[in-house]
């Protein structure tokens, strides 16, 4: 009985020692961090991937010691769903902090790393004759005219009232020929050309006709500038977005990423959606002209548009929401407060700002 005795004891001690030793396991397994998102917040088919989303992370995740790998997912529901289902640790990537997504169970998000705005791509459209000479018909172009006019018309009452009985010859005493020649002089005086043929001779005459020299050339320059800005608006090579207001969304077909934020903000703006697996791909439907335009992240379509000058599109001037991104854990994982301290100290200390110039300024960031 003695050797089973001590076969038994033997083998209790050996499984309690296992099941003490398989949490240490289990903890010391890299992380499963789910990885979704675009450029220029996530590069996927670099190698190794890059972009900002991914610099914070691996930022952080150094702080903190954390071993992982990189799990791609299709897009930041996938990613989060897969989250909620065990599969992973950790998910990260442009992962929008929504109301929707902050109720559902299984994970919970961190401290927002950054800020963003859900924007419009649509086609330049480039502007016709009208809206060319559009400026020089603008209420600031109108109310100058307007207001040189009648300062011409003021002098030129005024200098007809001071010369009409001294000077009559220049200025005769009938008022509509009087009026006529005083506004002639007032306006000769405020062009700087003074053709000599009407000149005051009484002293209240040169005394408005002096005053009237000063304000002119305040006048003068203010309507040049004026000008020249009518002129370089209407000269430019401008363009114009098709949709210039969030309220002509309304029944138009739009493309919108699969698995995004765009979806739920093109259905909230009644617009007809067209999903895609990508931003490229919904981008090369609004190409095709098979959608009116593509709504996504702000960042996302400038940093298309810095590295595609030539596309022909431009965004809208006008945001849909403002937006925030955050990481995703586990429902009630410590490691939440831990990434928040890390996420808050990187705020304080510019780390993220760096992090973003970088990626935006560099042709292949890492």
């Amino acid at each position: 009985m003695q050797p089973l005795l001590r076969y038994g004891l033997i083998s209790s001690l050996a499984s309690y020692a296992l099941l003490l030793l398989c949490p240490v396991a289990v903890l010391s397994a890299p992380l499963r961090v789910g990885l979704s998102g675009s450029p220029p917040f996530v590069f996927p088919d670099q190698d190794p991937p890059g972009g900002i989303s991914l610099q914070v992370w691996e930022q952080v995740a150094a702080e903190q010691g954390y071993d992982y790998e990189l799990v791609p997912q299709a897009n930041a529901t996938a990613n989060l769903n897969a989250l909620a289902e065990g599969q992973l640790d950790v998910a990260i990537g442009p992962i929008t902090i929504t109301p929707k997504r902050v109720a559902q169970p299984g994970f919970d998000f961190t401290q927002p790393y950054f800020y963003a705005e859900e924007a419009l791509l649509v086609p330049e459209r480039p502007p016709g004759v009208m809206t060319r000479l559009r400026p020089f018909f603008g209420v600031a172009a109108l109310s100058s005219l307007g207001l040189l006019l009648l300062s011409v018309f003021v002098v030129g009452n005024l200098i007809w009232l001071a010369e009409r009985r001294s000077n009559h010859s220049q200025f005769p005493r009938g008022y509509l020929q009087g009026l006529g020649n005083g506004m002639w002089f007032a306006l000769v005086t405020l062009t700087t050309v003074g053709y000599g043929d009407r000149a005051p001779q009484s002293r209240s005459g040169r005394g408005i006709t002096a005053i009237w020299m000063v304000i002119s050339l305040v006048a003068v320059s203010s309507i040049t500038a004026g000008l020249a800005s009518a002129f370089t608006l209407a000269l430019s090579r401008q363009t114009l977005a098709p949709i210039v207001d969030s309220s002509q969304l309304r029944g138009t077909q739009m493309a919108v990423v699969r698995g995004t934020t765009s979806v739920g903000w093109g259905e909230v703006y009644g617009a007809r959606l067209r999903r895609a697996a990508s931003l490229k791909a919904a981008i090369k439907l609004l190409q095709e002209r098979q959608v009116e335009g593509v709504i996504f992240d702000r960042p996302a379509l400038r940093y298309w548009l810095t590295k595609n000058p030539e596309s022909g599109l431009q965004l809208a001037p006008f945001d849909l929401a403002k937006q925030t991104y955050g990481f995703a854990v586990r429902s009630g994982s410590p490691m939440r407060k831990k990434i928040n301290f890390s996420l808050l100290q990187m705020h304080r200390s510019g780390k993220i700002t760096r992090i973003v110039d970088s990626v935006l300024t560099n042709d292949n960031p890492k």
